[in-house]
């Protein structure tokens, strides 16, 4: 029997759009100016990338009070924090001191996320590959499982101190690419501050969203909505590209798996057009009118 959905059914998400759209990989816009214009665009909240610009590695306290009490002034939220840091140092690293500074990135990360109200971090949980990267090393898939459990363990003490959680990315490295195996690795911790951060245009590659938000159920703790264009039984990465209407995702589908699990987290769109290498630039605001105009459209499916 199919799900009939209601216009109410997401009433109570935060739609978001990620920095990186606004500011560039680079952070070189201000923080502050990205939430005015998240804000101009009617979202209800705007995904910060920890890392670079004026959201850096070192960042104080303070400053993270000051940008949450900004954030609040213009009555948005930032729900989510996202890193690229660990494409560089995966905690599911054969090298015992990458995995140290990995910890210690995660931990620092968690405390930033807690100062600047963020209840969940996007967490790459390893890697057995980096396909786009040969030369990074290839990881033994046992050893990628066993050094990432051990990682994440070391972590859950400070995400629980925070109460923020710590939501594994289903990404292209080769690890935990099904939805019976993000399963099976999450359900280990016994954890509440364990998630899923669940990219709907990163499952296509090899299966489904829908089937991935009906198997992890209540583990979903954060959602990144982007499209993808399989080619040849599966894809690249140009097949990421920069219409979020455009590409493979059936998304009355994914809504009504959402609905069916009764998901109130975030809604994030992540737009990062691969399909414009090797010219791809961001900030692109045109871009991010765009794709928030085409959020919007999707969320009316429901």
């Amino acid at each position: 029997m199919g799900i009939t959905l209601r216009r109410d059914c997401f009433m109570n998400n935060i739609l978001q759009i990620n920095y990186w759209t606004l500011g560039g990989f680079e952070g070189k816009k201000p923080v502050v100016q990205a939430l005015e214009e998240a804000s101009a665009m009617g979202l209800g909240g705007l995904e910060l990338t920890y890392g670079a610009g004026e959201f850096p590695r070192g960042i104080t306290e303070a400053q993270c009070r000051a940008i949450r009490a900004k954030a609040a002034q213009l009555k948005m939220r930032i729900e989510t924090l996202a890193t690229g840091y660990y494409w560089d140092k995966p905690l599911s690293s054969p090298d015992a001191a990458t995995r140290r500074e990995a910890i210690e990135f995660t931990k620092e990360y968690l405390r930033v996320a807690a100062w600047v109200g963020a209840k969940t971090v996007l967490v790459l949980p390893g890697a057995v590959a980096v396909p786009w990267d040969p030369s990074k090393p290839v990881v033994p898939y046992a050893a990628a499982w066993k050094n990432a459990t051990a990682s994440l363990r070391a972590c859950l003490k400070e995400a629980e101190k925070q109460k923020v959680t710590i939501a594994l990315e289903n990404v292209w490295g080769w690890f935990l690419t099904d939805p019976m195996a993000m399963q099976r690795f999450m359900d280990q911790f016994k954890s509440r501050r364990l998630g899923v951060y669940l990219d709907v245009g990163n499952c296509l590659i090899n299966g489904y969203p829908e089937h991935w938000i009906e198997i992890l159920g209540r583990r979903v703790a954060a959602v990144h909505f982007k499209n993808f264009a399989r080619q040849d039984c599966g894809g690249g990465i140009h097949g990421f590209g920069d219409d979020l209407l455009k590409g493979d995702v059936n998304w009355k589908a994914v809504l009504a798996a959402l609905a069916k699990i009764k998901y109130k987290g975030p809604i994030t769109a992540e737009m990062i057009p691969f399909s414009r290498l090797p010219d791809m630039v961001l900030p692109d605001m045109p871009l991010a009118r765009d794709t928030v105009a085409k959020l919007k459209k999707i969320m009316a499916m429901a």
